[in-house]
């Protein structure tokens, strides 16, 4: 009988991100003195494009974030211009994919918002936005854009609903109506015909965005997932969330059969959120802690053991939240694979955190940059609504990756109407959100009742004179 000895040492990985490290930006090159929201919603709080960084802020008297140009590092003036027009506090603000200075952003106030950032940032305080949407009867906590498609937004509100919003009609065409708690995640695959959630409820869903079908759905257990995210095109899911002994952990589930996951794995015994982001060109995972500064990677393959382990990065400094660099943004010369600008609410510091491929040359890295999702969208609303699904337009980083998109957005003009999704009046849903606004409805309620009143009288003395005309009419119409 041969007995085979274990062998104790790792089994070797060829990878070319093994040694990707984490460069902190220096100090000059952070921005300083921004007074970071001390909201404690599980969001980002801070979204990038190739050209800003926009951070929701402290703020009196309703919601407000920041939006400042990428070259603009260095200390932040106090007086700083916001954009500040909602009235409850922001939870959430996303650029729009396709056209670098529309911004999306959702509240407390129950509306989803729509900003026009001018060319170059912005002089004064913003109050306008190119668009309200209003559709939530509570408070909104997420919003998404769609991957592939120009103009359109999803978001989910503490109704338990998602709705999907055509902005060139600024309009919803979708309420998605399957959640039973508050919706913690959602996250598009890459064409974006697959919405994946996470819930409240402990269950996770695979939607189809259109129809609002549930496709897939799995109550975890286990395993109560916060945030989810689809690993491109190798049909899986992965999961961050809280085990039954409540330590932090990883589920990796195959999209198309949800009844158990592929694997689980702990993490460690801290009880902040795990933010997982998904770098589809370089098959890398990270997972980010909410409240420490800890940012792990690994790379993900479609055989077991499914996730190698790469490093981490570590800071004594937590943090709140993570805005991610789009890939156009990036410095292939100094082959930067991904950016992250980190959220440091006690010292009031967003500081850029550059994952690097350390190589020799000085070279354009094919190997590492291959063609990537771009600025142009692959559909319109109508192509999407109308059931066609396409994969992104990619584009390479090695010729003028310094592109600007063609695509503007031209908001619609709007009157106030009603708006009926699924038979509800969503305008008729959206709450009053302070006393005033209270009583100020509760006046107008009565100014209608009372010019309603009024013209119900008006019609009834129109019906009897048109009563008394008609009889009049046959009287002298009878033969004599």
């Amino acid at each position: 009988m041969t007995v085979t000895k274990m062998s104790w040492r790792p089994q070797y990985r060829s990878s070319k991100f093994r040694n990707v490290y984490g460069k902190v930006a220096n100090r000059e090159h952070c921005f300083d003195g921004v007074p970071i929201t001390k909201n404690v919603h599980d969001n980002h709080f801070c979204a990038v494009n190739a050209k800003y960084v926009a951070i929701v802020t402290e703020s009196a008297g309703g919601g407000a974030f920041l939006v400042i140009p990428l070259e603009q590092t260095g200390r932040i003036e106090p007086n700083y211009p916001k954009v500040c027009g909602h009235q409850g506090n922001v939870l959430d603000i996303k650029w729009s994919p396709f056209v670098e200075n529309i911004i999306a952003s959702c509240s407390e106030d129950a509306s989803v918002r729509i900003w026009e950032i001018p060319e170059g940032g912005l002089k004064r305080h913003m109050m306008e936005a190119v668009l309200e949407l209003y559709g939530h009867s509570r408070r909104v906590g997420l919003i998404e854009w769609h991957p592939t498609t120009n103009n359109i937004l999803f978001s989910a509100g503490y109704d338990y609903k998602i709705l999907i919003w055509n902005l060139e009609s600024g309009e919803p065409v979708k309420m998605i109506d399957c959640h039973t708690d508050v919706i913690l995640g959602m996250a598009f695959n890459t064409d974006g015909s697959l919405l994946a959630t996470t819930c409240k409820d402990r269950k996770l869903r695979v939607v189809e965005p259109r129809s609002g079908k549930v496709l897939q759905d799995v109550n975890c257990k286990n395993h109560r997932a916060n945030r989810v995210v689809f690993l491109g095109d190798m049909k899986r899911l992965l999961t961050t969330g809280v085990s039954r002994w409540n330590t932090r952990q990883i589920a990796l589930w195959d999209q198309e059969e949800l009844s158990m996951p592929l694997m689980e794995e702990e993490i460690d015994g801290l009880s902040g959120l795990l933010f997982p982001f998904y770098d589809v060109d370089t098959h890398m995972l990270y997972l980010a802690g909410k409240g420490d500064g800890n940012i792990r990677y690994y790379e993900i393959t479609t055989e077991k053991p499914y996730l190698n382990y790469l490093m981490e990065f570590r800071s004594p400094a937590p943090q709140k939240g993570l805005g991610v660099m789009p890939k156009h943004g990036l410095d292939v010369s100094a082959c930067e694979v991904y950016r992250f600008y980190k959220l440091i609410t006690l010292k009031g510091l967003i500081e850029p955190i550059s994952m690097i491929v350390p190589r020799r040359s000085d070279t354009y890295q094919e190997d590492i940059y291959p063609m990537t999702p771009g600025i142009e969208p692959a559909l319109s609303p109508e192509e999407w609504l109308s059931g066609i699904n396409k994969d992104p337009v990619l584009m390479s980083l090695k010729e003028g990756y310094k592109m600007t998109s063609k695509v503007v957005y031209k908001a619609p003009l709007k009157e106030k109407k009603r708006v009926l999704v699924n038979g509800i009046d969503l305008l008729e849903n959206v709450p009053p959100r302070t006393e005033n606004e209270l009583l100020r409805m509760f006046f107008r309620q009565q100014d209608e009742i009372r010019r309603l009143k009024d013209e119900l009288n008006q019609k009834d003395v129109k019906i009897r004179q048109l009563e008394l005309e008609l009889k009049n009419l046959h009287n002298s119409s009878k033969p004599k």
